[in-house]
């Protein structure tokens, strides 16, 4: 490639931050819920590039082929990739998609399409390097690009920004759940390629109650290492939704005590720990059952494919809790689709 943009080139990242910045340098994005991306093409030839500089283009042919469709024949953009499904984010389907078998791939390519939402402009269709400008002038270039360009809304799309500080709290609390969260950027800085000085991230953080259906002991002794979750379905199954670890030391001798008195099978009675899945370890099969006493209350980031994505946070017992009513539908309230961001 001819590009000024080498394509293992970083993408500038954000820094965590538990509150929207407000102020006149401030920029407000969504924060989609899918892979980032940065797109290099030079004429015939398309690149795409994960944030840790991994190629994904043999996995989203439908978006090199939008990419190489549009007239603009030299570029690289930022982005993110996402998959929608009635008006919903999918991020199971787009790990579907990092598979082996290039016919897979191609089946889910045409019955699950993704898009490239694209936020910042990096070479413009001249081939030059815009990573010096600041970032109102790299906006303001982007738009005019997409306007040029992105002339049918289909598989590249513009990605909204506000500068209004009350609409972006506007998204964030509209939109919680289906919206990762909010991104906070500075406009009058240039972009920071690998630096996390000029971007935040603000996350919508949720809380659940859940029943602790089992344990695993730690991998080093014989005290809790990490309790493990369940939710009653409509059907009354208690099913695994996920662990939560990071238990205070000084807590785990009194705790495995507690957790060992009421080690009773089945512990769940719906879907169980180390069930074939792409979370599983060698480790997922090693677990205590526990009689459905014990109520946590834990903060997530996401619910996808019926469990928490990531580990959660243990904030509090919740011994006044009922565990029946820890119920699926806590994870699952609805709220307005971020998708109309796009309309």
């Amino acid at each position: 490639m001819s590009l000024p943009l080498p394509v293992d080139f970083a993408p500038m990242e954000a820094e965590t931050a538990r509150e929207i910045p407000s102020g006149a340098e401030w920029q407000y994005e969504p924060k989609w819920d899918g892979f980032r991306c940065l797109a290099f093409r030079d004429a015939g030839e398309v690149h795409l590039m994960s944030k840790a500089g991994q190629p994904l283009a043999r996995y989203f042919p439908e978006i090199e082929a939008a990419l190489l469709a549009l007239p603009a024949k030299k570029f690289v953009v930022d982005g993110e990739l996402i998959i929608t499904q009635e008006r919903h984010l999918d991020f199971d389907a787009l790990l579907q998609r990092i598979h082996p078998a290039e016919s897979r791939i191609q089946k889910l390519a045409k019955e699950t399409p993704a898009t490239l939402l694209v936020f910042d402009l990096l070479v413009d269709e001249r081939g030059k390097d815009l990573t010096g400008l600041v970032l109102e002038e790299r906006r303001n270039r982007l738009e005019l690009f997409a306007e040029e360009f992105f002339t049918v809304p289909d598989r590249i799309r513009l990605s909204p920004r506000t500068r209004d500080f009350e609409t972006a709290k506007r998204w964030f609390k509209r939109m919680a759940g289906p919206l990762d969260g909010v991104i906070a950027k500075r406009t009058d800085r240039p972009y920071g390629s690998g630096e996390r000085n000029s971007m935040l991230k603000i996350k919508n953080l949720r809380t659940a109650d859940c029943v602790v259906g089992g344990f695993r002991y730690g991998s080093k002794n014989r005290l809790v290492g990490s309790l493990l979750l369940g939710l009653y379905d409509q059907q009354g199954s208690l099913n695994h939704v996920g662990f939560t670890s990071g238990l205070a030391a000084a807590d785990k001798t009194a705790l495995t005590k507690q957790l060992e008195s009421l080690i009773e099978p089945p512990g769940f009675t719906g879907s169980k720990p180390g069930g074939p899945s792409r979370w599983s370890t060698e480790r997922s099969t090693e677990w205590e059952p526990l009689a459905p006493k014990l109520v946590a209350e834990v903060q997530y980031d996401h619910f996808t494919g019926h469990r928490f994505r990531h580990g959660t946070k243990l904030l509090r017992w919740r011994p006044e809790k009922r565990p029946e009513d820890c119920t699926i539908k806590q994870v699952r309230r609805e709220s307005e689709s971020p998708l109309t961001l796009l309309d």
